[in-house]
């Protein structure tokens, strides 16, 4: 188990990243309203009212990141006012200001240059600065500031409402349907009416098992029970199985977790197996603990299990996956990255934050027999935010 950031720590830093967005974003509107030409009544106003919004706006933003409020499901236009709006705001306001900090200073830095290559003295018969370029280069950055805004509003809206099904069918020695959810993050971005609905869109697809690959919760354990809760409804043909994610331990001891997952009969694979038996032969699942923040152990997990009985192992993070195969496991389901949760369509390729990091960031990998599906996710974590990385279900067919 690798060294990794607290929950605290990660708080710490998108907190830093906002306060310093705010502040920003208002010194940068507070400049442009000196500068125009209204009268002193109409910019003292304009002031007053940016720093309200942006106040209030954040204030709800940092509440709902720092004290997360009870389980509701309030109707759709509360929730949007209330949750969604500053959420959008703080994420767009963050990427809002870095994109105009990074024009600001290439513009100093192009002024610069500019001057040091003619001269401290303007040309003579140099014509004057034209208005209309400045004019034009305000709505430039207008744009430039208000761009992240309109994206994260999509992004909020695409992250609830839009998950896809990505079905796939492999080779395994036992026939059986395997539905995925992992990443639930339950909490105000993740109702408890959304968890039902996932939960009927999975029955409705009729697996054989039912496979959680952890965090079940953004932070706060209060979360935990309904979320539970809602997935036992699901009634797979073998069973429901379910491991930890770096979230629980974040906001719950292991006794703790292990207690809440028998009291609402959702099988817990702690570095643990069970075999199941079926007419076309047993198979197994298997499940370790979170590898960076639990204490996980594949040897446990599998201690006792006959190694020709194919085997799927249940593990939040990927990364496990070359010592899955060495140990001759033909599958392994795995979450954790969310697809990069906001993905970058380039010329060379998709890019995001998880595929810097990760050699698996999402979809299906091989290493001989061996192969690793890592799932994109249904929840978000610190923003409501999914682009070009939608909420997926995950069907696999085994052969």
């Amino acid at each position: 188990m690798g060294p990794s950031l607290t929950f605290g720590t990660l708080r710490f830093i998108v907190v830093s990243l906002a306060v310093f967005a705010q502040i920003y974003l208002f010194l940068r509107f507070r400049q442009s309203v000196r500068s125009s030409g209204r009268s002193q009544r109409v910019k003292s106003a304009a002031l007053v009212l940016a720093g309200s919004v942006i106040g209030l706006l954040f204030a709800m933003n940092l509440f709902i990141l720092i004290r997360p409020v009870a389980w509701v499901d309030p109707p759709a236009p509360v929730q949007a006012l209330l949750f969604y709006l500053p959420a959008v705001w703080g994420f767009g306001s963050i990427l809002s200001a870095l994109l105009l900090a990074v024009f600001q200073a290439a513009g100093g830095l192009a002024r610069v240059i500019a001057g040091r290559i003619r001269g401290p003295a303007p040309r003579e018969g140099e014509p004057p600065e034209d208005p209309g370029r400045r004019l034009f280069l305000q709505a430039g950055v207008g744009a430039v500031a208000a761009a992240p805004l309109f994206l994260s509003g999509y992004g909020a809206a695409w992250a609830g409402r839009s998950h896809e099904v990505c079905e796939l069918t492999l080779p395994f020695g036992v026939p059986l349907r395997v539905v995925q959810l992992t990443d639930h993050h339950a909490g105000v971005y993740m109702t408890r009416n959304d968890l039902r609905r996932y939960a009927e869109a999975v029955s409705a697809l009729d697996p054989d098992l039912f496979a959680l690959t952890g965090d079940f919760v953004s932070n706060s354990i209060a979360f935990l029970p309904g979320c539970l809760e809602e997935m036992s409804r699901v009634r797979a043909r073998y069973g429901t199985f379910a491991t930890l994610g770096n979230h629980e331990h974040w906001v719950a001891s292991p006794d703790r977790l292990r207690s809440l997952f028998r009291q609402h009969g959702v099988p817990l694979l702690y570095n643990a197996h069970r075999v199941i038996r079926t007419a076309r032969g047993p198979f197994a699942v298997a499940g370790i603990d979170d590898m960076r923040i639990g204490n996980d152990d594949l040897d446990a997990a599998l201690k006792g299990l006959d190694p020709s009985t194919p085997t799927i192992l249940l593990s939040h993070r990927p990364e496990i996956f070359p010592e899955a195969a060495a140990q001759g496991i033909a599958l392994t389901l795995s979450g954790h990255y969310h697809g990069g949760q906001i993905q970058l369509s380039l010329p060379g390729g998709t890019t995001s934050l998880a595929h810097l990091r990760t050699p698996y960031p999402e979809g299906l990998f091989r290493i001989g027999e061996s192969r690793l599906y890592v799932s994109r996710g249904i929840g978000t974590t610190f923003t409501p935010v999914r682009l070009g990385a939608r909420p997926e279900i995950t069907v696999i067919n085994l052969t």
